[in-house]
């Protein structure tokens, strides 16, 4: 086994502060649209959304994953909307889509860090499953698929180590869409049976 050339103190830091940086402006955006929510403008536009269940599913989705710091609990949301639609699995795809572009918030707050974990032995053993892609598209997909906020460390892992966008979209999607299908099957079966 060879030992590892010791990482630029300098780079790590700059990596460290990108990082930084980029989650502190996720976080004032969270609170800016967690402010603008509560506006009458804000309000009128979700009030007209409420009968457009398929693009109300997306921008739930959506609004929901672009928050890394501010968990908000949609998946119960998601339910009652595919249970009350004439076509469930179009709440589950509207639903996975809106769901991995708002993941790209902690996947481009990860690439910003690049470098932060690089050194560590935590950094050494993730970056070696993410290199593989076929393991990289597995571990994303098993792990964006559960209604967990577990994956927000998943996507800025994914992308601080540098794992493609066409292995992260494709996963995130496919595990998403497990999930909000499992969602729609059970509104169908359960809720509406």
């Amino acid at each position: 086994m060879t030992a590892e050339p010791p990482v630029d103190r300098v780079a790590r830091r700059r990596s460290i502060l990108r990082l930084s940086l980029g989650i502190t402006a996720l976080l004032a955006l969270n609170i800016a649209a967690y402010w603008a929510l509560d506006t009458e403008p804000a309000q009128r536009m979700l009030a007209a959304l409420s009968s457009a269940v398929y693009l109300g599913a997306f921008i739930l989705a959506f609004v929901a994953n672009v928050t890394v710091l501010v968990p908000i609990p949609y998946n119960a949301i998601v339910l009652q909307m595919a249970g009350s639609a004439d076509l469930p699995w179009l709440v589950a795809i509207c639903a996975a889509a809106g769901s991995v572009l708002g993941e790209t918030s902690g996947f481009l707050a990860g690439r910003a860090g690049k470098g932060a974990f690089e050194g560590t032995r935590f950094g050494r053993w993730i970056a070696r499953q993410l290199q593989h892609p076929v393991r990289a598209f597995g571990v994303l997909v098993l792990v964006a698929a559960p209604p967990n906020p577990a994956f927000d460390v998943a996507g800025l892992a994914a992308g601080t180590l540098g794992v493609s966008w066409r292995i992260f979209y494709p996963a995130v999607f496919l595990g998403r869409l497990v999930r909000f299908l499992l969602f729609a099957a059970f509104a169908v079966w359960v809720l509406q049976g």
